[in-house]
């Protein structure tokens, strides 16, 4: 494994490359830092696209120019890796995430288990587009597997990506979100976990995309997410990594 230092001289400073990152929207807070460390480090800067890992992964597959992508569920890069398009070797599962009940403190509304869903005060759920977004099919698995997706479907309304999800329950446009726990934890409101048994673990994967004109700082990069350091800041971010 790479040691990185963030230790470096005023003249080395000046960034002398620069990697494009896609990114699943729950890595948001948890990368912007990795990206700054990184920067640090190796004089090179991050530049990240954040989005759901469905519409990020069509973007690659129509030539998007992205260098490494970390998806929020490791069959994201599998689809890619199956179309050639993914340097073999490179795909490492770096995270597991965990899905929350988020509720605003202002909201006046407060949740402590799925069942609280039912309660007549919630009128509207935000959950992550489930056909593109990883957190938002492991939400729907949670509700369906805890019997309640018949009785809440109408309250659904879908978020583009789970930082979109989110903001509907900040801003006051629905009562409730499920969103990541990385999100969650970073957040001014009331959060619950929801038990993992209830849905498919989010094993997240990151690959280094064939056509990248920067492979080697790709390489590096994702290296240091699997670094010592790396692991602490996903860590404080509510990620665990999954048994590789």
């Amino acid at each position: 494994m790479l040691l990185f230092t963030t230790s470096c001289s005023p003249r080395q400073q000046s960034v002398s490359h620069e990697l494009t990152v896609a990114a699943a929207s729950d890595l948001t807070n948890a990368f912007e830092e990795l990206g700054r460390e990184f920067q640090k480090a190796t004089n090179t800067k991050v530049v990240f696209n954040f989005g759901s890992s469905g519409l990020l992964t069509r973007q690659i597959e129509q030539g998007a120019p992205i260098d490494l992508f970390a998806a929020a569920n490791v069959d994201y890069i599998n689809q890619l890796e199956q179309k050639a398009l993914i340097v073999p070797g490179t795909k490492k599962l770096y995270a597991r995430g965990r899905i929350t009940l988020w509720t605003s403190t202002n909201s006046g509304v407060r949740i402590e288990r799925l069942a609280d869903l039912n309660r007549p005060e919630v009128k509207r759920i935000a959950i992550a587009n489930p056909e593109h977004a990883p957190y938002g099919m492991a939400a729907k698995q949670a509700l369906e597997n805890a019997g309640l997706w018949e009785s809440v479907k109408s309250k659904i309304v879908y978020g583009e990506n789970i930082r979109q999800t989110l903001q509907y329950a900040q801003t006051g446009n629905v009562e409730v979100a499920i969103v990541a726990l990385s999100l969650s934890s970073q957040s001014d409101g009331h959060w619950v976990l929801i038990p993992e048994e209830l849905h498919a673990p989010l094993d997240q994967a990151f690959g280094v995309i064939k056509d990248s004109h920067n492979e080697s700082a790709a390489r590096a990069f994702g290296d240091f997410i699997l670094s010592q350091q790396g692991q602490a800041i996903m860590k404080r971010y509510g990620f665990t990594l999954p048994t590789q």
